[in-house]
């Protein structure tokens, strides 16, 4: 199995004005995340709004680089890479975004949006473009006739399988989708998460898929990172994550997930309070001040990711803490 992205540790810090008189603070919007994609497999990312799922998808397509850890593509290491490696190695991994109608130049004509990225990266003719472009529109489900037709002509579904036709261009090994499908109608979004799943499939395409809707990650993963205010705190294949949950935060998130089966039952999970702020994060463990299972370690000791069960899980109700543990 080829591996196409290892990260290790990885983390991005921004300091951050707080006024005049209050100096500078330190917001780690994404504080050591480690995981592997392999080739024709998907990663889902899932969590609240401020986790750091899209401070993620920066770093991976390296729009912008780490401030500490480990993040190889495809063999080479980004940290100390010099500007002529960056520029290949961004060929090798593209992005669709959330909004198919903001991804658009509203004055480019498809084709000409699809041939961009061969213009800039590659030295082909332009009959050569040309070709290209048409023939990755009939593989997302374009017709010939779209080719001169401006983005305002077209739904929102179709919009998104331009980006994805754009984004395949350059012919990547990993795809980051940033909630590729939360902007479409539902009956849209299942012809577009079975696209993805079929250009996977015939591509061999590693996914990095971002997404807060747990019923899409279930159809589309095959492995599960959870996050919370920046840092990992559940890990497993999706049957794991789904069937043995663990860390009580995934728990709560797969409680509020609608259930096909009126006559299945899941109790409610409803957490109490409000996201903290990353620029003053808890002490310990950050999620213990919402934790219905919050006990005297979890203020004073940050749990780290151990295996429990098929799953890495960051809780020290799951995995107690040695006696000798200092706080973090």
């Amino acid at each position: 199995m080829s591996i196409v992205v290892t990260a290790r540790d990885l983390a991005r810090y921004y300091s951050v004005s707080r006024g005049a008189f209050s100096g500078q603070a330190t917001l780690k919007a994404l504080d050591g995340a480690s995981f592997t994609i392999a080739r024709g497999k998907t990663l889902a990312v899932v969590g609240e709004s401020g986790c750091g799922k899209s401070t993620l998808a920066r770093l991976i397509t390296m729009i912008e680089l780490p401030t500490s850890g480990s993040l190889n593509i495809g063999g080479q290491e980004i940290v100390g890479a010099t500007p002529a490696q960056l520029k290949a190695l961004r060929a090798r991994v593209q992005i669709v975004f959330q909004n198919p109608y903001g991804s658009l130049n509203p004055r480019q004509k498809i084709g000409h949006a699809l041939e961009e990225p061969l213009l800039v990266n590659t030295s082909m003719a332009s009959k050569e473009r040309t070709e290209k472009a048409r023939e990755m529109m009939a593989s997302v489900g374009l017709r010939p006739e779209h080719y001169d037709r401006y983005p305002h002509m077209f739904s929102g579904g179709q919009r998104q399988r331009i980006a994805i036709a754009r984004a395949l261009m350059l012919d990547p090994e990993l795809l980051v989708l940033d909630e590729p499908v939360s902007a479409l109608d539902v009956s849209i979004q299942a012809q577009v998460l079975n696209l993805l799943a079929d250009l996977q499939d015939r591509h061999n395409l590693a996914y990095l898929f971002i997404s807060h809707d747990l019923s899409v990650v279930r159809h589309i993963a095959d492995d599960v990172m959870v996050m919370y205010l920046g840092r990992a705190v559940e890990q497993g294949t999706r049957d794991a994550i789904f069937n043995a949950p663990q860390h009580p935060y995934t728990k709560a998130l797969l409680s509020a997930t609608p259930q096909p089966d009126p006559e299945r039952k899941r109790e409610r999970i409803v957490l109490t309070g409000e996201l903290p702020s990353p620029l003053s994060p808890p002490s310990g463990c950050t999620f213990h001040p919402r934790c219905p299972w919050n006990f005297e370690p979890c203020a004073r000791v940050n749990p780290h990711l151990l295996a429990h069960d098929g799953s890495l899980v960051a809780c020290h109700a799951v995995n107690p803490p040695e006696p000798s543990t200092k706080a973090a």
